[in-house]
């Protein structure tokens, strides 16, 4: 395992702090081009992640939270494209790399966890086949070593009994089991970067709790930075340090999570919040945010959320709001840049 000395958590400027960042996106813009025009699924996107740093990223189905993820990892599929800023990883920039180039990172200096483990382990192969198969590839180790090696990646994700289980093939292994090992492949080579795109959607409460505390102890060992994607406030508040909101393909609102979870500055934000339950007060009903996520060719002008904000005034139908500093926070909203009007 790597040893590092611990470092400072940068605020939530792109490019502040004192340390090479793990990952720093600057005005990320990807287009999908139609017959019918191009649609603009994530526009002017920034964020960073410093080593040993859990940056959630947080909104509705169809926020662009998934579709961040995969352009970092130089995944997006055709016609899917980055049109503009930049990508860099452990201080290189890599939206400029070829396929072949990026492969070599992939695995390597970047980790991946899905949604669905199955999707991601080969139901023709042992657990250990793909284990040792990822470590070799990544790393120099023999064959023995590289045993080892996987033998001490299930050890550390929690999975009793690591030499049968090494025998073993992915329809042996429970929901939870399966996404720790998908947790140790993406452990494989050490990364310094892991996107975590809904790593426990598919889980039961208990065992979702389970994998944020496995990801956030890893993490601090490891001193990886993680994305984690995911609608779930709830697994943010529990694993994040800081927290992205995002809304049609725009960054909203970001910040230390507990400054955003306790003292929301975005319309949306503050929406989001108010829709969970509280445990302490019955109530007869459950406050929502009014209509829906707008589609990509149909986003309205000026701030996307307009049609759904109470607070919305003329400005807002004609100007994007900037993000700015609002309280201990960051939003884009005109109500932290001198009001509506």
């Amino acid at each position: 395992m790597k040893q590092f000395s611990p470092h400072p958590v940068s605020d939530d400027r792109t490019g502040a702090g004192n340390t090479a960042a793990v990952l720093e996106v600057s005005d990320l813009t990807v287009e999908f081009p139609t017959r019918n025009g191009t649609l603009t699924a994530i526009d002017g996107v920034s964020m960073r992640i410093e080593p040993g740093e859990i940056l959630g990223v947080v909104g509705e189905s169809g926020a662009g939270k998934s579709i961040t993820g995969l352009a970092v990892l130089g995944l997006l599929e055709a016609p899917g494209r980055i049109a503009g800023g930049q990508i860099h990883v452990g201080g290189r920039r890599i939206d400029t790399l070829s396929e072949e180039e990026l492969t070599k990172i992939r695995g390597c200096e970047m980790g991946a966890i899905f949604q669905d483990p199955l999707t991601a382990l080969n139901p023709l192969f042992s657990i250990g086949a793909q284990l040792i198969e990822t470590i070799r590839l990544h790393t120099d180790l023999s064959k023995d070593g590289a045993r080892e090696r996987a033998l001490k990646l299930l050890r550390e994700v929690g999975i009793p009994a690591p030499e049968e289980r090494l025998r073993q093939y992915p329809h042996q292994f429970s929901g939870g089991m399966r996404q720790r090992v998908v947790i140790a492949l993406a452990l494989a080579a050490e990364p310094d970067l892991i996107i975590a795109d809904e790593p426990t959607t598919a889980l039961d409460v208990s065992i979702q709790a389970q994998i944020t505390t496995l990801l956030r102890r890893l993490c601090k060992e490891y001193n990886t930075g993680i994305m984690l994607v995911t609608h779930d406030m709830g697994v943010i508040a529990e694993t994040a340090d800081r927290v992205a909101v995002m809304y049609s393909g725009r960054v909203v609102e970001t910040g230390r999570v507990d400054d955003v979870i306790h003292n929301a500055q975005h319309p949306y934000t503050k929406g989001l919040m108010a829709a969970i339950p509280s445990l302490h007060e019955r109530v007869g009903t459950l406050t929502q945010i009014d209509g829906a996520m707008p589609r990509l060719n149909a986003r309205p002008e000026g701030c996307a959320f307009n049609p759904r904000c109470h607070s919305a005034g003329p400005r807002c139908n004609r100007e994007v709001p900037r993000i700015v500093a609002a309280g201990r926070s960051r939003a884009a909203c005109f109500l932290h840049a001198g009001g509506t009007s």
